[in-house]
């Protein structure tokens, strides 16, 4: 069954599903970006080498598991949130774009916030590329599905492709935003909060935004708000026998494709000399790669969510996506400070397997709070301003 032989969505429940998926994605994103000391990639020198065995196949395994994918996840329930907005709006006979903007807005400003803290904050890049759903919010299922195809595919990249063929020998510069994330080691490392705002507010949120270029991020975040989008219309998230179907086959599809794509992620390297050819080659398939394996998580999580035992086992993650946008901010916050250099500057000592175990730590104590939290309150903290405030 293809996803335009779904019936459309008419959500009028909280989608708890969604919930957990968010929540898992948090704390995916939590560890990933302990052993990456939240951006600022230092290797301690003085570490046993057992440690440092064990601290390269967490690496690696975490990179392999949601590196690329977890804000991936994020990127497809924006646009499914967006939907669901913008739906109950229109069941009142309200334009919901307008509003929107000025929420992207006001998520811009939470996401500077953000940065000053973790240059690595997607917040803010989330605010700018999401206005890219205003356009499209009243075209076809198919007319949407087709836009998000051609950029989940890369066109730029494609364009840099055909140039390297044409010009192979052609000699490319180091990406710019190297020079950039060079430079964060001035600050970072240093014992000045203020030095530290300074810096990932500056010359830290240029090295992701080029990063995030590219990476081929900018293209596949829009196709992914696209997706989720579609998704929120297709009710692939209910809890129907025709959703189920869909997850099945997307598992399928996805893992099959993910089968094929891996190995030539591997070898691409030596197959091609040309870096005029290989370099943009391979953010296509690293970007296709990614999206293929967090089809087989999201499918695989949303599967499971709805048995008996995966839903015991998942659902803990529901009031931590509950507050993904304070659970986040949190996250930057605490985090800088235990690595960076203005407070604890963990940084220096702790390899992958130290901070993987700060990170659970960090989780569990995250979701205690979340729990805590939400017995008392429908939304989390932030939750509850950026709502007001949209509504103002």
């Amino acid at each position: 069954m293809s996803v335009s032989q779904l019936p459309p969505s008419q959500p009028s429940n909280r989608l708890h599903v969604v919930d957990a998926l968010r929540g898992f994605a948090i704390v995916s994103i939590l560890l990933l970006h302990n052993i990456e000391h939240f951006d600022f990639y230092f290797s301690p020198t003085n570490l046993p080498l057992w440690i440092k065995s064990i601290d390269k196949v967490i690496w690696d395994t975490m990179f392999f598991l949601f590196g690329g994918k977890s804000y991936a996840i994020f990127a497809l329930l924006f646009g499914l949130t967006f939907f669901i907005q913008s739906n109950n709006q229109a069941k009142k006979d309200k334009d919901f774009r307008g509003r929107f903007a000025w929420r992207l807005f006001l998520l811009l400003g939470f996401g500077m916030i953000n940065s000053a803290f973790f240059e690595g904050d997607i917040l803010s890049i989330y605010a700018v590329l999401g206005l890219c759903l205003i356009p499209v919010a009243k075209l076809s299922n198919k007319a949407v599905f087709w836009i998000a195809l051609v950029l989940m595919l890369q066109p730029y990249e494609w364009y840099r492709v055909i140039d390297g063929v044409l010009n192979p020998d052609k000699v490319l510069p180091d990406p710019a935003s190297w020079a950039y994330f060079n430079r964060a080691a001035d600050y970072i490392t240093g014992d000045s909060l203020i030095d530290t705002w300074v810096g990932n507010l500056t010359n830290g949120k240029l090295a992701v935004v080029l990063w995030s270029w590219e990476m081929g991020r900018v293209f596949q975040t829009i196709a992914l708000f696209m997706f989720g989008m579609l998704a929120g219309r297709l009710g692939v998230f209910e809890t129907t026998p025709s959703a189920k179907r869909f997850w099945r086959k997307a598992l399928l599809i996805a893992a099959c494709a993910f089968c094929v794509l891996y190995p030539i992620k591997l070898y691409l390297g030596g197959w091609i000399d040309s870096q005029a050819i290989l370099r943009p080659l391979q953010t296509i398939e690293v970007s296709l790669t990614n999206m293929a394996f967090m089809v087989v998580l999201v499918s695989s999580f949303t599967l499971l969510f709805h048995t008996v035992k995966g839903n015991r086992l998942l659902k803990g993650f529901s009031h931590m996506g509950r507050m993904s946008l304070s659970n986040y901010f949190m996250q930057s916050i605490v985090g800088s400070f235990i690595y960076y250099g203005f407070g604890l500057g963990l940084y220096e000592y702790t390899g992958a397997t130290y901070a993987i175990l700060i990170g659970v730590v960090l989780a569990i104590l995250q979701s205690w709070f979340s729990t805590w939290w939400m017995k008392s309150h429908k939304q989390g903290p932030l939750e509850t301003l950026w709502h007001k405030a949209t509504w103002i």
